[in-house]
């Protein structure tokens, strides 16, 4: 029966890809490209005046209805039966599976060194690449398994004596949600430690669907990476190719929080992208992004079949399009209205494209201020 069924079931995530993983093969920006966390965002008008825009959130919006209708059946049954079957032996070892990815995050940052977490955030401080040793050392221990999820909420905290806040903002939610399975797993108090999974997933739903707006609010930081390897656009103009890529990340971050169907062929999906990204951006984004996909596998594997808020809300077909809006809504406002209260809402917009950038020429950042015309411009350090 589960060799009949399978076929049906990868026409799903297959279909997923295919539609999706052309417009969203692209790495974190700020690890890649020049920017500026201050520079005036394009104003949300832009995005909704989008023809593009439109077309990802309604192509979405199809796969995520289809996927919905077919979890209502006994073929969406069977479509959870045979992932239950197929990822059973990572479901019944699913708590050593993410302490080891975890652990084994901090020690490829630990050698890789002079970071705070992820690869943009920099520090001379040779101290805080032993920290995240420790850290990785603690996750081993049921028993010192809090100071390691303490260890990372503080390491945050002491990013912000040289970053800004709104940036850090970018790995606030993941770096949360790590922590708090790691807080939540050696609870004796079963009621609580069974949410150590949901902080994981919650925790990196909302950092892609955070992230995912810099393409909106900032495409030309991507306009760099496009003009060094255009393939990453499969051919698609520079100005489709951006807002759908947004729209991808935004939408399937949303297909995590959703029913359960939904949230694994999401995992699936985004999947399948990260992965693609590690060829064309090699090992930084590899271990960047390490942590990110090993999660998503754990998605994936995951058995529940409950939603954990809003269940209902949720499983009502009607509702995807009003979550999806409720959710873009709440994002958006966020994010452009953070922006706004952090650096203002009337800075001079007539700076032109420089000013959206960090560096000034270099063999790193070719396409800095100054680009092949001004080789000798001194390159400059992320404010």
């Amino acid at each position: 029966m589960r060799k009949q069924i399978l076929p049906r079931i990868l026409v799903l995530p297959a279909a997923a890809t295919i539609t999706l993983v052309p417009v969203s093969a692209l790495a974190h920006v700020k690890w890649f490209a020049p920017y500026i966390v201050g520079a005036p965002p394009e104003p949300i008008s832009s995005t909704l005046g989008d023809m593009w825009f439109w077309t990802g959130i309604a192509l979405v919006l199809t796969f995520f209805i289809l996927a919905r209708m077919i979890e209502r059946t006994s073929i969406g049954e069977e479509a959870i039966s045979t992932l239950n079957w197929m990822t059973d032996p990572l479901w019944r070892r699913q708590d050593d599976y993410i302490r080891s990815i975890i652990a084994a995050f901090f020690v490829a940052i630990f050698a890789v060194g002079g970071v705070y977490l992820t690869p943009d955030l920099k520090t001379p401080a040779e101290w805080v690449s032993w920290l995240q040793l420790v850290i990785a050392c603690c996750i081993f221990s049921r028993r010192t398994m809090p100071i390691a999820g303490i260890g990372i909420i503080a390491l945050w905290i002491l990013a912000l004596r040289d970053y800004e806040l709104f940036h850090l903002f970018d790995y606030l939610a993941l770096g949360l949600g790590v922590a708090g399975y790691l807080i939540l797993e050696p609870l004796k108090n079963e009621e609580l430690r069974s949410r150590r999974f949901e902080a994981l997933r919650w925790g990196l739903a909302i950092a892609l669907m955070w992230s995912s707006l810099e393409k909106f609010a900032f495409p030309s930081w991507f306009y760099p990476l496009v003009v060094e390897k255009p393939f990453l656009t499969f051919g698609m103009p520079r100005d489709v190719f951006i807002p759908m890529a947004g729209v991808t990340e935004f939408t399937l971050g949303f297909g995590l929080l959703w029913t359960p169907l939904i949230r694994r062929l999401s995992a699936i999906a985004l999947l399948v992208i990260f992965t693609a990204a590690v060829w064309p951006f090699g090992r930084v984004d590899l271990i960047g992004h390490g942590l990110i996909m090993a999660i998503l596998i754990a998605v994936a594997a995951d058995h529940r079949k409950g939603v954990d808020l809003m269940t209902v809300f949720k499983r009502r077909l009607v509702n995807i399009p009003v979550g999806l809006s409720g959710a873009l809504v709440i994002f958006c406002t966020a994010y452009w209205g953070l922006h706004g209260a952090f650096y203002g809402t009337s800075q001079d917009a007539a700076v032109g494209e420089a000013a959206k950038t960090t560096h000034s020429y270099s063999a790193e950042y070719p396409h800095g201020p100054g680009g092949a015309e001004d080789h000798k411009a001194e390159p400059h350090s992320h404010p």
